[in-house]
């Protein structure tokens, strides 16, 4: 069918050029250059005609032409052109040379490639006639057009694909689902090339399109999305105007149906069964149950209730949001003796309905749940829940306080024991009989010292003690009048020297730590030992107050300055308890006003010179210096302090360190043992018993004979300590009797090594005594440094030896 069609097209296509060629013949048409035409141009004649330049067809090029031979366009010709070949025809522009040639001599235009009007329709070109000896131009250089002419080699295309669309289910025949267009390359003003029709080529049944707009109709009004929810839809786009012939493109158009809410939420069961324990807390889900929706998105959305009354009361119903589930609930405590199984109808409705689609039925559905509840050893529970009781507060110890009761709920009724949580009792007030709860008083009690307790009461089963119940148990202690009423304050008042008969001097109010029922009244009088005043009366006002006046005119501070007077005050009982306050009283000068002035005899003496502001200075001056006293001597105490640790010359002190190695027996000034010996002056033991001059005992170089210079007790065989004991005790005591030194202990060595001596002294502790049982030999060890001492050691070693045998 394609070859019969490319056969007709060029038929057509040769029956056009046919006509056009007898058009060019019938027709004489001129084409003027560039300034043809124009005022004083020697082209135009008198009387107006133009002078013809140049003469040529007009020029029409039929695409996508498949011959063999070049396709003839059109001839140029100038009308001075007299057929002797001297004149050469040129054309210069788009595709010049290269797409069209012309012959020189004739002016013949021909198209040498095979041209696309939808790549370009036209070709703009400049002609020239010239000299063909002088290749100078002869007429003006004219522009024309070649323009391409379309045939229907380009089929429609859908340019804007894939195309997707939608529309409701259950939408009228007719509804607008979407629009689609093609478009055609050919050209729309040429023929019907570029005209299109649209028409469904699948899916004719369901959608229709329109043929000129390409609207896409609802064919059908029952499109369910349950069923189906989406169609492939073809549409066919084809030119020529849908004549035989014309050329087609077609579009796959995906057609989604969208959901509305026509199908009502549905239980998948009638009847659902969950269980629970009867001690579960409220709040505890006990299962879920889902009604399920054909429809989606917000159209499933659901919420759900409960039904019944029962369930209502016992039961509550939420929906969770992510699965649009039912979940249910325990809404009140459940009690398994009471009732072991309840039963709740749950009612799901969906939340948004579409009022159109209202009458294809009711948008809910019933599912009875089926809730058992199962039996668990459950703790005692008291019975009646009171929490409150009440005490005399002079209750003996033992007085029953209240009882409480409490059950075993479960079938099998264990008995119950009681108990007092101590945490809430720490000093046992209270306590309570295991098996019957009578709650006791343990203690004394005393409402003014704690009004009210809280204690927790325990119940636990006689064999099970993990199950336990607390109670809260306040007690309330009742008031009996055991505390006397006293004054609220140790009163002081003041009276003028000058003061009159019946000037009140003084309102007296008490306090009571008891607090009866009826409230505090209370009686004043003056006590019997005040029987005998005239100075001063006492006045009840009836208002749990009283009033003092003066009875005399005036008083005399220097025959008396102060007035006892005490006073009884009786409660309203029962029993009537009373107690005895006084009332102190100081005589005081006033001025004129009845201002106190002082209220004692000394001020009195002295307000005759001074005045308060006086008096008050004068102390302020005596308490400054009574401050400086005080810091002079305890500065003075710390200097001499300082100064006694001074004297003391304690050792600790003086201790004098050489870190550095003699020159060995010859080096004498090495060390200056003057610092040593002037530390402590012993002239008074120098010269002692035993001791002999200088010549005795051998040579000056003896070593017995240089001792004269130390103590007595370094030459005497029997070593002497007493001297050291003695200043060792005086320290001790010195330092028990001194307290501002630190408690510490110290053990203090001293060593003294006679002057001159041949071999001095390296230890601390230097032992005179022959029978020392020292050994140095390990002084051998300690490599050439140590060489000349070990010597030396060793060699009085040998000395001594010696000198045993």
């Amino acid at each position: 069918m394609a070859k019969g069609l490319q056969g007709f097209s060029w038929t057509m296509l040769l029956l056009f050029c046919a006509i056009q060629e007898l058009g060019s013949w019938a027709t004489h048409t001129a084409v003027e250059g560039p300034g043809l035409g124009q005022p004083g141009d020697p082209a135009l004649l008198a009387g107006g005609r133009v002078k013809r330049g140049w003469v040529w067809n007009q020029f029409f090029v039929v695409e996508e032409y498949t011959g063999t031979e070049p396709l003839y366009v059109g001839k140029i010709h100038s009308d001075s052109d007299e057929g002797d070949g001297s004149i050469k025809y040129t054309i210069s522009g788009e595709g010049a040379g290269t797409i069209f040639l012309i012959d020189e001599i004739t002016g013949d235009i021909h198209a040498t490639e095979r041209l696309d009007r939808e790549q370009k329709t036209f070709y703009t070109l400049r002609a020239q006639a010239r000299d063909r000896q002088t290749d100078q131009l002869l007429e003006p250089e004219s522009e024309f057009i070649i323009k391409v002419q379309d045939i229907n080699d380009s089929e429609p295309r859908f340019l804007e694909g894939p195309y997707i669309g939608s529309v409701a289910e259950l939408s009228p025949i007719g509804t607008s689902v979407m629009q689609v267009m093609a478009s055609d390359a050919d050209d729309p003003t040429y023929g019907s090339s570029a005209r299109v029709v649209y028409s469904v080529l699948e899916g004719e049944q369901h959608f229709t399109v329109d043929s000129k707009t390409g609207v896409i109709r609802t064919a059908v009004a029952d499109l369910d999305r349950e069923t189906q929810d989406r169609y492939e839809v073809v549409i066919r786009a084809t030119d020529m105007a849908g004549q035989l012939g014309g050329l087609s493109g077609s579009t796959t158009v995906t057609i989604v149906v969208t959901d509305v809410n026509d199908n009502p939420p549905r239980f998948p069961q009638k009847m659902y069964q969950f269980s629970i324990v009867e001690t579960a807390p409220v709040g505890t889900a006990i299962g879920r149950v889902k009604a399920e929706d054909s429809d989606v998105g917000e159209n499933t959305d659901m919420t759900y209730q409960v039904k019944d009354e029962e369930g209502v009361e016992m039961f509550k119903v939420t929906t969770d949001s992510n699965t649009q589930e039912a979940v249910i609930t325990v809404q009140k405590p459940l009690d398994y003796e009471s009732k072991k199984v309840h039963t709740v109808v749950v009612e799901a409705l969906n939340k948004f309905v579409d009022p159109r689609f209202v009458d294809l039925g009711t948008f809910r559905d019933q599912t009875i749940v089926r809730v058992s509840v199962l039996d668990v050893d459950e703790p005692p529970e008291f019975r009646p829940p009171s929490n409150l009781m009440e005490v005399q507060e002079d209750a003996h110890v033992g007085s029953v306080v209240g009882v409480v009761t409490a059950l075993d709920p479960d079938t099998a009724n264990h008995p119950v024991r009681y108990a007092i949580d101590r945490s809430t009792d720490t000093e046992r007030i209270f306590d309570i009989d295991a098996k019957t709860g009578a709650i006791v008083t343990g203690k004394v009690l005393d409402r003014e010292t704690a009004g009210w307790h809280n204690i927790t009461v325990l119940a636990m089963e006689a064999d099970n003690h993990s199950q336990v119940s607390r109670a809260s148990l306040r007690i309330r202690i009742l008031d009996v009048n055991d505390n006397p009423p006293e004054l609220a304050t140790p009163y002081e008042a003041a009276v003028c020297e000058d003061a009159k008969p019946g000037q009140l001097i003084q309102t007296i109010s008490v306090v009571d730590r008891d607090e009866p029922q009826s409230g505090h009244h209370f009686y004043f009088t003056l006590a019997p030992e005040a029987t005998n005043n005239h100075h001063f009366s006492l006045l009840d006002i009836q208002d749990n107050t009283a009033a003092v006046h003066t009875q005399r005119v005036g008083f005399n501070r220097q025959e008396q300055d102060v007035y006892l007077l005490p006073i009884l005050v009786v409660d309203s009982g029962p029993p009537a308890l009373s107690s005895t306050g006084t009332l102190t009283i100081r005589v005081c000068g006033c001025d004129s006003n009845g201002a106190i002035q002082s209220c004692n005899s000394t001020a009195y003496v002295v307000s005759a010179t001074l005045s308060p502001g006086a008096l008050i200075a004068l102390l302020v001056c005596v308490l400054i210096l009574v401050v400086l006293i005080l810091l002079i001597l305890t500065l003075k105490r710390h200097h001499k302090s300082h100064l006694t640790s001074e004297d003391d010359e304690d050792m600790r002190d003086n201790v004098i360190k050489y870190n550095d190695e003699g020159g060995g027996e010859q080096d004498t000034e090495a060390y200056d043992m003057s610092a040593l010996r002037s530390l402590y002056d012993f002239s008074e033991i120098k010269g002692g018993d035993g001791g002999g001059g200088p010549g005795e005992g051998g040579p000056s170089r003896n070593p017995a004979s240089e001792l004269h210079a130390l103590p007595q007790w370094v030459q005497s065989p029997d070593l002497d300590f007493s001297v050291f004991r003695d200043y060792i005790c005086r320290k001790v005591e010195q330092a028990d009797e001194d307290l501002s030194v630190p408690p510490y202990d110290s053990f203090q060595t001293y060593a003294f090594e006679g002057s001159d001596s041949p071999v001095p002294s390296l230890s601390s502790i230097n032992t005179w005594s022959s029978s020392s049982e020292q050994d140095f030999s390990y002084l051998g060890g300690w490599g050439p440094r140590f060489r000349q001492l070990a010597a030396l050691y060793a060699g009085r070693r040998g000395e001594e030896d010696s000198e045993e045998s």
